[in-house]
């Protein structure tokens, strides 16, 4: 447990040892990039399914700037992933990364407040600055984007499959339901769990207290302790729906865009009427980076928006870049056959580019005050660990 969510990690650096500690002041972006040269490649660590298998961005900036990317899908749940590289980080170790994307939430949080990652070096990202969307710059998380830049946002909702689900569903309640028995899915991750058993109360996640926090558990309690829950699942939730293991369940928008489009499915994904969770994950540079001039030429070269269009077209995933829209549609427009209706399906999608009605539905994750997040995170594993 402890090396799922990192709270042994966290004790070591709270302890005041390596580069982080209690009372650390970090460090300076000046100081950080004063002596930083390129090295001519870099490590990427990235989730499943997050770039296309031909690596296309990564060739393109190959191509542009000289400099080779080993990249890596390791990253499969931010907890686990924070829990494996934070005492190395604690002891001011490398990581074996030098660029990396964390979920917004309680890990990002901590390795910011524990000066675990690098400085941006906002010169260096004019690309960020022309291309970026309005909201994905000073976000609540990352005030003046400070550590991190966006990579890709997404909606936790509802996906369901209407090969064996004869309504529409459209309530997170539909996830309680007993017609359901043995067939629901839920992801395992804390934050998105306890954002459903709050919104299943009728609670905002961004005003909940910790009262509020043992009610939703007793709710998502019910529900397992119920049998209606087959499973909690990370990034492995899309087969078991496609072929029948479970019929609805707790889904990201962008995965399941994937799996209509590459496997020519009918999954259904809904922003249910409570509301649902909308998340960023984040390109940011851990402080140990080896290599971070070329990692921050990669973070500035992804908002590119020909390069940012590459990668929407693939991930279909809600973009920080605005003018990817036009641009799919323009590629549509030139293109012929299957190739012209995936590309108008993703310019028009709602999955990719949401809609107002949608964004109105949408919550962050709960806000977690300093010494919190041990409390939180126990009440909600609780449910998903037993």
């Amino acid at each position: 447990m402890l090396k799922l969510t990192g709270l042994g990690a966290a004790g070591l650096a709270l302890s005041g040892c390596g580069i982080g500690g209690e009372g650390a002041s970090g460090v300076d972006a000046d100081d950080f990039w004063a002596d930083k040269e390129e090295t001519g490649h870099l490590r990427f660590a990235n989730w499943p399914l997050y770039m296309d298998p031909d690596r296309t961005p990564l060739r393109k900036f190959t191509d542009a700037t000289g400099i080779t990317v080993d990249y890596h899908e390791d990253i499969n749940e931010n907890s686990s992933f924070a829990g494996e590289i934070q005492p190395r980080l604690a002891n001011g170790d490398p990581i074996g990364y030098d660029l990396m994307v964390l979920t917004n939430g309680i890990e990002l949080a901590r390795f910011i407040a524990l000066n675990y990652l690098a400085p941006l070096d906002h010169d260096r990202l004019p690309n960020f600055a022309r291309h970026a969307g309005p909201s994905y710059k000073d976000p609540a998380f990352d005030p003046g984007n400070t550590y991190t830049v966006p990579y890709a946002s997404g909606i936790t909702g509802i996906a369901y499959n209407p090969d064996f689900v004869d309504r529409e569903i459209t309530s997170i309640a539909d996830l309680w339901d007993p017609a359901f028995e043995g067939k629901v899915g839920m992801l395992a991750d804390a934050q998105e769990i306890a954002n459903f058993g709050l919104l299943a109360n009728g609670v905002s996640p961004a005003e909940s207290t910790e009262d509020d926090w043992e009610a939703a558990a007793g709710k998502l309690k019910e529900q397992r302790d119920a049998g209606i829950v087959r499973a909690y699942y990370e990034q492995d939730f899309i087969q078991p729906l496609t072929n029948g293991d479970v019929w609805l369940a707790m889904a990201w928008s962008g995965d399941i865009f994937q799996q209509n489009a590459e496997e020519g499915t009918n999954l259904k994904f809904v922003v249910p009427d409570e509301g649902a969770t909308l998340w960023t994950d984040s390109l940011m540079l851990p402080l140990t980076s080896e290599a971070p001039v070329d990692a921050i030429q990669l973070m500035d070269f992804l908002f590119r928006p020909e390069i940012a269009a590459d990668l929407t077209e693939y991930i279909g995933y809600v973009p920080p870049v605005p003018e990817t829209e036009q641009l799919l549609a323009d590629r549509a427009a030139e293109a012929s056959g299957a190739d012209r209706e995936y590309l108008a399906e993703l310019a028009g999608s709602p999955l990719v580019f949401p809609t107002e009605e949608d964004y109105a539905k949408l919550h962050s994750y709960v806000t977690l005050e300093p010494g919190e997040e041990d409390g939180f995170l126990s009440t909600f594993q609780a449910i998903t660990q037993s």
